[in-house]
């Protein structure tokens, strides 16, 4: 006896992907006609019959959450990962890990294929750009969905956001740099225009406002290298700057590396705060200043959620933000 048709025979017969055929059995309105015809006639050429309510069962059950995350490459978003597939873990699920590399057209192809594989709940790190097609897929297949750190930008969506208080971090970051005597502080780093930039710069810039200072603002790639590149920016064109506020841990580290090249003692000439407070600060020479995000309590709260949702219904507020505090050490005299 013949076996039965599976979803592979289709997407052979129709010559497209697996992840396309899901994508028409679950009705998603990003596939086009001319695809969707041709996958229809596929499926009646071969048999193949769409069992939705075995598939809904099997996503119920699967015990699978996926993680979709812009950029593994950073150390915040890899310790966020561990710990969260560690939380996971002790509940019996296992996580299924992506990095959509910041590419919005590769994120929709990992959770149209997670979405495959039957998980029973995602947690998204979104990346930036067109993200229709994954707001799509999410929308159609109905699977509780926690967005981390940053936000889809596509309107229309319900999908529950949680993040820590950027602008909080902000503040405390200022209030701190003029405890220490600064007069001019600069904030560097994070792509002009982005909504997790605009977040981390709210609270340096509404104090700023308060005090009656003008900002120095020095967007740009969220790297180490920047950071290198903005020291010395900052001493050739802005010699009165005596504090900065970096947009992540990676800038601040960038900065503190290229300080002694310049001649500029940092903690006294230069004071830095970076934000995330990744392993590395500890570490670095001198010890760097940070906004914790505190990632351990961080992971655990978005677990907590999402199983929430998935073993019994209860979906998490549209809206959180989570606390941060000013972890003070030697790169800002603290």
């Amino acid at each position: 006896m013949n076996s039965r048709p599976t979803i592979f025979d289709v997407a052979k017969k129709a010559k497209v992907s697996k992840s396309t055929v899901s994508l028409v059995l679950q009705g998603n309105d990003v596939v086009k006609e001319t695809t969707r015809l041709a996958v229809r006639k596929a499926m009646a050429d071969i048999g193949y019959v769409y069992n939705r309510s075995a598939a809904t069962l099997r996503s119920a059950s699967s015990g699978l959450i996926g993680l979709v995350i812009n950029d593994l490459r950073n150390p915040f978003f890899t310790e966020f990962a561990t710990l969260l597939q560690m939380e996971l873990a002790r509940n019996d699920f296992a996580t299924v890990l992506a990095n959509s590399d910041e590419d919005p057209a590769l994120q929709t192809r990992m959770i149209s294929s997670l979405v495959e594989h039957g998980v029973s709940g995602f947690i998204i790190s979104p990346s930036y750009g067109d993200d229709e097609g994954a707001v799509s897929v999410l929308r159609s297949t109905n699977t509780p969905t926690l967005q981390v750190f940053r936000s889809l930008k596509s309107e229309g969506h319900d999908i529950p956001f949680i993040a820590p208080d950027y602008e909080r971090g902000g503040r405390l970051a200022v209030e701190h740099l003029v405890e220490m005597g600064c007069k001019r502080i600069a904030f560097l780093g994070g792509l002009e225009g982005r909504p997790v930039t605009e977040a981390r710069m709210s609270g340096y810039l509404a104090l700023l406002a308060e005090m009656g200072t003008p900002p120095v603002v020095l967007t740009g790639q969220a790297t180490r290298s920047f950071g290198k590149t903005m020291a010395a920016r900052l001493q050739a064109d802005y010699p009165d700057v005596d504090g900065v506020i970096c947009f992540n841990d990676l800038v601040a580290l960038g900065v503190l590396s290229a300080c002694p090249e310049l001649g500029v003692k940092v903690g006294r000439d230069l004071r830095v705060v970076g934000f995330d407070d990744i392993e590395d600060c500890q570490d670095s020479y001198p010890p760097l200043s940070s906004v914790s995000c505190n990632i351990p309590d961080f992971a655990k709260s978005a677990a907590e959620q999402i199983l929430a949702w998935v073993k019994d219904g209860v979906a998490p507020q549209m809206t959180a933000r989570s606390p941060v505090k000013l972890i003070k050490r030697a790169s800002s005299g603290g």
